[in-house]
């Protein structure tokens, strides 16, 4: 047992490890209590390889060491709360009935010391399991169908790369989970490497988000909106513009906050109203566009009813026009013919409302 046997065996880890916590320390974007978790997570990963490492190395031994029920207690301990950190990278606020079954699942097995509930290690130093001897994976499976139920039921996005990454951590998890009831002494070092890996992919998705998304609004921004109209240049048949009534007049009299409250709601219904085939961007202050695959004119029209029906419900108004796709047309004539027709919708907004537009 020597430290460069443990190099050996966890420098590929150690170097992810080290890798994003430089990363999280430095990063000027994600919430500080996320980049927290992060670290505490990768703090975390780190004992459970030192510890795997020291309870394998006196597993291998011929005598019986008091050290190593203790250390595989705290290895079947940290396996739970790692996953636990995982969650709440993605999914921050928590309860405390979220830690029970984990603060559970490590107090019995340090029970298990002196009554072998869970496990116990022989005088000639061999492992079995007790009455609870999977208690450790039943904790852990439940951890992971609870994260399975706040993914489908809090995704607030409708496209397949939006989830991808939360879905391919989940996989591994699962993984993650099954694979040592089987080989076990051949997976201890798969649960290190593969939920790191598992936070340097969510890390870069959280990165990938803050790029092309609006932070106000988290909506797809400008550059997404000329990126995803060429890329899907051959399904798009229509294009929706909208315009904010009276965003200037909030921001005048009730300060820029009351301003980016406005836009967050009408943000909310214009996301109520797509379908999958429909993606909206903001691509300015108040201005917004969709971009409609595969989408009929009568469709379209359908669309843009639900989106005034929506608007109703709050205090706020917009100005939408639309273009349906020619054989000759382009992004820019789509988005001028849409433009045209929602500025002669404003026009006659302030028309009826008696205001100067350019106090709008």
């Amino acid at each position: 047992m020597t430290i460069a046997g443990y190099l050996e065996e966890h420098y590929g880890l150690l170097i992810l490890l080290l890798g994003l916590f430089i990363i999280s320390i430095s990063d000027a974007h994600l919430d500080r209590g996320i980049i927290r978790r992060i670290i505490i997570s990768n703090f975390m990963l780190f004992v459970y390889s030192v510890t795997c490492y020291l309870e394998e190395y006196l597993g291998d031994q011929s005598y019986y060491s008091p050290l190593r029920p203790f250390l595989s207690a705290v290895c079947y301990s940290l396996i739970v709360f790692i996953l636990i950190f995982i969650i709440m990278i993605v999914y921050p606020k928590r309860s405390i009935v979220f830690w029970i079954p984990a603060v559970t699942n490590s107090v019995l097995c340090f029970i298990s010391l002196k009554t072998g509930i869970v496990f116990t290690i022989s005088k000639d130093n061999h492992f079995s399991r007790g009455p609870l001897g999977y208690l450790t994976y039943i904790t852990t499976g439940l951890y992971l169908f609870y994260f399975i139920y706040l993914f489908w039921h809090t995704r607030n996005v409708r496209h397949i790369e939006d989830f991808s990454i939360p879905v391919f951590m989940i996989f591994n998890s699962i993984i993650c989970i099954i694979m040592p009831l089987y080989w076990d002494s051949m997976t201890r070092h798969w649960f290190n490497v593969t939920i790191s890996i598992d936070i340097v992919f969510y890390y870069i998705y959280l990165l990938q988000q803050y790029t092309k998304r609006d932070p106000l609004t988290n909506l797809l921004n400008r550059q997404s909106y000329y990126s995803d109209a060429d890329r899907f240049a051959n399904t798009l048949t229509a294009l929706v513009t909208m315009d904010m009534n009276g965003l200037k007049a909030i921001n005048d009299m009730y300060g820029h906050a009351a301003g980016d409250i406005a836009l967050k709601t009408i943000t909310d219904c214009f996301l109520k109203t797509v379908n999958q085939n429909q993606r909206v961007y903001r691509i300015g202050g108040d201005e917004y566009v969709i971009l409609c695959a595969s989408t009929s004119e009568d469709e379209v029209k359908d669309l843009i009813k639900r989106i005034n029906e929506g608007l109703k419900e709050t205090t706020f108004s917009c100005s939408i026009g639309y273009a349906m796709k020619q054989e000759d047309s382009t992004l820019d004539s789509l988005y001028n013919s849409a433009d045209k027709m929602m500025y002669e919708e404003k026009k006659l907004y302030y028309e009826q409302k008696g205001k100067d537009r350019r106090k709008r």
